[in-house]
């Protein structure tokens, strides 16, 4: 294999073709990610990012800082649509593909390097990384520039390795708390390779450590001065750090978001990795067994409850560079399958996303219960409430009964700061410090000055059933008034808007069964829906 201009070229001098495929995968995901943006409605951790956005700070309850600042960065440079919110975690998504081509193709050849990006592309959750802005786009970065710097360490240390060691541990400790795991992974290989430990002798390493030590600073601080709030959520509340074999189901759901072939190819580039004289395939083969391993015999005895199937993401992309060498041992059909397998993954992943996207693809979902919830016309809500508002005196206090609301409503409204109840999901998820820290967490809201309107779901999690719910939320408001209803997707969610008066009359008692009024079709929210996406 002789190379032209970083160009793979066989003996005949032909271009390999993988390169090709890269670029054209490369653009039409780009294409994809960047249409899907425009339509999927915010998902609710990616709207609570731009609340945070809002509230400019060093640290928050449930993250370090960066997400949030890449949030406020997007609205302020783009606007405040869903669009401008994902862009920058859409051009950090579209980079992270070609970084990893320039790593393998400098470790390995060119050939290898197109082709470790392309299954980067074509691997589900690697592709549709940046559609959405969240966490996981900035620290997957980060997880290649120190990989990367590590890798270059192993020959030489120098200025330039230092430094971009040293920008992937900031990012990654401004990013989230998982980058631990990442630090935990690339120094076990650093210590266990004996060009590792070497390069651990040089002075600029330890610079660059120094600086990575003190992006945690903020959150260490923002910790100590609100009594471990994100600590404890993160590595006590959230974990019940009990033996459960439910481990092994989520375990199968990552080998299956990994697809099975190239899961069993990344199995055998670890193991083979690990036996390989170069320095290069040791490092890439402990620091993705580790982190792969390590998440998955953690899913036995950790946080069961919420998403967390992304987790091993950085260990499969840390193996990717030695996946072309299996591949290409393997018969030509299964080679093929491989490939299209993790295709259609891909397209799996993004028709989803387009089912999401649209009013009538959501609609279809909740008749065969598949409804995303997190992606609810949130337009059609806001709709609602703003034709509700128009009608009532101008100082009537707007209330959402949990995070989710109160921050998918602030940013269809333009309004960041909208008071939420002491709702079960705000303790879920490890936001309730942080709402308390804003002053937006209505603790009493009996006491709340007349007249307000009350933006509740029965249908967010925390209860067992609307009758629950309804106990609950008598006892938070001290009665219940009569609810209108809102129907959105095809009846896939219902809000309830509930108002209390100006006058003092007391509030309904709880009735039995929720009394509502004005309650929207299925038919007739689905129309409202498309209307609103179309806007």
């Amino acid at each position: 294999m002789d190379t032209t201009a970083g160009v793979a070229v066989d003996a005949a001098g032909r271009a390999d073709p993988a390169r090709r495929w890269f670029i054209v995968a490369w653009l039409l995901l780009c294409a994809l990610k960047l249409g899907l943006a425009v339509w999927l409605p915010l998902f609710v951790d990616e709207a609570f990012y731009w609340q945070e956005g809002q509230h400019l700070a060093w640290a928050y309850s449930d993250l370090p800082a960066l997400t949030a600042w890449l949030a406020q960065l997007g609205v302020a440079l783009f606007g405040p649509t869903a669009l401008g919110l994902r862009l920058p975690f859409l051009l950090i998504g579209a980079l992270l593909p070609w970084l990893l081509v320039r790593m393998t193709a400098r470790e390995f050849d060119p050939a290898s390097g197109w082709r470790a990006g392309l299954l980067l592309l074509l691997l589900p959750l690697g592709g549709t990384l940046g559609l959405l802005a969240l966490p996981d786009v900035p620290l997957l970065l980060a997880s290649l520039l120190c990989l990367d710097a590590c890798l270059r360490a192993l020959r030489r240390v120098e200025a330039a390795v230092a430094a971009e060691l040293a920008l992937g541990l900031v990012i990654g400790g401004l990013t989230h708390y998982r980058f631990a795991a990442v630090l935990l992974a690339g120094g076990a290989a650093l210590l266990l390779l004996r060009e590792g430990r070497r390069a651990l002798a040089r002075p600029w390493l330890w610079a660059a450590l120094a600086l990575g030590a003190l992006a945690w600073l903020p959150l260490l601080l923002w910790n100590a001065q609100h009594a471990e709030a994100g600590l404890r959520f993160q590595l006590i509340e959230r974990n019940p750090w009990a033996f459960d074999w439910q481990g092994l189901r989520l375990g199968a759901l990552q080998s299956l978001l990994a697809t099975p072939l190239l899961l069993l190819a990344l199995l055998l580039a670890a193991w083979r990795g690990l036996r390989d004289p170069c320095p290069a395939a040791r490092c890439l083969a402990l620091c993705g067994a580790l982190l792969a391993g390590g998440f998955f015999l953690l899913g036995f005895f950790a946080d069961r409850q919420r998403v967390s199937f992304h987790w091993p993401l950085p260990g499969h992309v840390a193996l990717l560079p030695l996946v072309p060498a299996v591949l290409a041992g393997w018969a030509r059909i299964w080679r093929r399958a491989t490939w299209a397998v993790l295709a259609l993954g891909q397209a799996l992943a993004l028709g989803y996303c387009l089912m999401a996207a649209l009013p009538q693809g959501r609609a279809w979902a909740a008749v065969h219960g598949l409804y995303p919830a997190n992606f609810s016309d949130w337009q059609a809500l806001a709709q609602r409430v703003r034709a509700q508002r128009a009608g009532l005196p101008p100082e009537t206090h707007l209330l959402a009964a949990d995070f989710k609301l109160g921050a998918e409503l602030g940013f269809a409204l333009g309004d960041p700061d909208i008071r939420v109840l002491d709702h079960p999901l705000n303790r879920k998820h490890g936001r309730q410090a942080q709402l308390a820290l804003w002053g937006l967490l209505a603790e009493s809201p009996r006491a709340l000055p007349r007249p307000w309107l009350l933006v509740a779901s029965p249908e967010h999690a925390g209860f067992d059933g609307e009758a629950e719910y309804r106990r609950w939320l008598c006892a938070q408001l001290g009665g219940l008034p009569v609810a209108q209803v809102l129907q959105v997707d095809g009846g896939g969610k219902r809000f309830w808007l509930l108002l209390a008066a100006a006058d003092g009359t007391p509030l309904p008692a709880c009735a039995a069964a929720p009394a509502t009024a004005a309650q929207s079709p299925p038919a007739a929210a689905g129309a409202r829906s498309r209307s609103a996406a179309a806007r």
